[in-house]
């Protein structure tokens, strides 16, 4: 009975919602902890039969085994999510999960970079096929401030230089449209014209922008390490991640007077909160400045 349950919530998912695949591993991952704690602790075979004391029983059991407040949150979202589920399909008669207190999350200020570590980030030299590459592909990640995901699923089609923008498809296949700046419209236009081609000599050339020196799609692995090799030979030694050039891209755009639903709208963020965080980013970075520069401070 749980199996079965688990594993048309899964497909549910999947099908019906559309969820990304690392959204669908965090709600496997959650669930799969839950059931195990239920079967092997518990040792109760269904679902009907879990109370309010059993969940909370197994959020203590996460707590104990050092689990931050946010990963406690996101597996009691989860939790919730599949009892709401198992009474829409009428497979259980009542909602344990109901009254279960979610822990406050400690609200941690993203990492960016600051203006002059981006410039040293994308001065790369060179003239090679994977140089051009890596620069076109930076340039572009801090000029929209794409995902990771976002940025790897990227085809040939939703380029578009000549209008200045790129299409792309968010978390939920949201899609959403990103305009392009003149420096990043130059080095998409080098890739294109000068690099793209000699990387993707296979007849099945697929048509992702952006690819290996074998021709075949990045991946996230790849790109991660395409990051630290230039970060390392810029001589930025604190620790940067693809993520970090979205941050940078949201607060320096905020720095400098855009507004926050604009910004909003560019990050595909469904919530405004999700991007007011960066408003508290650029408060802290002003109070920084303040305190190295005012001769009072």
């Amino acid at each position: 009975m749980l199996k079965s349950g688990f594993e048309d919530f899964v497909h549910y998912l999947q099908v019906e919602r559309g969820l990304s695949d690392n959204t669908l591993k965090s709600y496997k991952r959650d669930l799969k902890q839950y059931i195990l704690y239920i079967e092997k602790i518990i040792q109760k075979t269904q679902w009907d039969d879990i109370g309010r004391t059993d969940i909370v029983g197994f959020l203590y059991k996460l707590k104990d085994d050092g689990k931050s407040a946010a990963t406690i949150a996101r597996t009691i979202a989860s939790i919730r999510s599949f009892h709401q589920f198992l009474i829409r399909e009428q497979l259980v008669v009542h909602d344990p999960s109901i009254h279960i207190e979610t822990p406050k999350k400690e609200r941690k200020l993203p990492d960016v970079l600051s203006t002059q570590d981006v410039e040293a980030l994308l001065k790369i030299q060179g003239n090679s096929p994977l140089k051009i590459r890596n620069k076109a592909m930076l340039e572009l990640l801090y000029a929209t401030g794409l995902r990771v995901t976002e940025l790897i699923s990227l085809k040939m089609s939703d380029l578009h230089l000549t209008m200045g923008f790129v299409r792309c498809l968010g978390k939920g296949s949201k899609e959403r449209i990103v305009p392009l700046g003149e420096i990043a419209k130059d080095a998409m236009n080098d890739y294109l014209q000068n690099a793209r081609g000699s990387l993707t000599k296979r007849k099945n050339d697929d048509n992702f922008l952006f690819v290996n020196q074998h021709g075949r799609p990045l991946s996230r692995q790849g790109l991660w390490k395409i990051l630290k090799g230039v970060a390392l030979e810029a001589g930025i030694k604190k620790k940067i991640t693809p993520h970090t050039l979205r941050h940078s891209f949201a607060t320096h755009l905020l720095e400098n007077g855009a507004d926050l639903r604009s910004v909003q709208e560019m990050l595909g963020h469904e919530d405004i909160s999700t991007t007011q965080v960066y408003t508290h980013v650029t408060k802290a970075r002003l109070k920084d400045i303040y305190q190295s520069y005012h001769p009072r401070a």
